[in-house]
């Protein structure tokens, strides 16, 4: 009888945390522990990051951010080919094996662009300034927090979606309850269709401070079939 009383007040606690905490505020914390600094603004820093799949060649990209400055820039190394997009405040450089002369149909068949950079600068930017950028306009954070067990584990659950300029998907985090670390994060076009994707996030590097997932490993909701591991090999601040 003793220990159902202490499992049923741990599984009451649990339940009354989960109802008590608003989105914003479980925002808050999660960013408390990602973010304590409140660095992220003015993050400067250089990423190597891997991704492995079960159906290509290793990806290896090297992704440098100084957000103060509007500064972004990736280099791919793929194979024989290193491709370099490079956003500074506005102005684009793409370079293939160094070379800023690329003929047109290259561009095309290897998806070299300037908008493919915006594209990937929208894409880095985000995932690895996660939870910080829910913080970002046009975000709408649910006020209503979620409990949920997912993949064994008891989660606290946040619920994003955005302002039609800035996205159509749904997004869920999970995080901790006793930390409040992020440790997965899921997206659904159609949510009816369970289509979409979930990332479980493991391990961390600290960089300028901030708590950046080292492992991501992905899969489609349906049918949990996996895609891939993104790997963050090492993370340096630049100047």
């Amino acid at each position: 009888m003793k220990y159902l009383l202490i499992a049923v007040y741990l599984l009451t606690g649990f339940f009354i945390n989960a109802q008590e905490i608003t989105g914003n505020e479980l925002l808050e914390r999660a960013i408390a522990f990602h973010d304590p600094q409140n660095n992220w603004s003015t993050f400067k820093g250089k990423m190597l990051i891997e991704m492995e799949n079960p159906k290509g060649s290793p990806l290896s990209t090297v992704v440098e951010m100084k957000l103060p400055n509007n500064y972004f820039k990736t280099t791919v190394k793929k194979d024989n080919y290193t491709i370099e997009s490079e956003l500074d405040n506005g102005a684009c450089t793409l370079k293939l094996n160094g070379s800023t002369s690329i003929f047109p149909k290259i561009k095309d068949s290897m998806n070299i662009s300037c908008d493919r950079a915006k594209m990937m600068k929208n894409y880095y930017t985000y995932l690895y300034g996660l939870p910080m950028k829910l913080k970002d306009p046009g975000t709408l954070v649910a006020d209503k927090v979620i409990k949920k067990t997912f993949k064994g584990k008891e989660y606290l659950v946040l619920k994003a979606t955005y302002e039609k300029e800035v996205g159509n998907d749904t997004w869920y985090f999970y995080f901790d309850p006793k930390t409040y670390a992020m440790e997965v994060y899921q997206f659904f076009h159609d949510e009816s269709k369970n289509d979409g994707e979930y990332i479980l996030l493991s391990e961390i590097i600290t960089v300028n401070g901030i708590k950046i997932p080292k492992i991501r490993k992905w899969y489609y909701n349906k049918g949990d079939v996996f895609l891939a591991t993104d790997v963050l090999r090492k993370a340096s601040v630049l100047d």
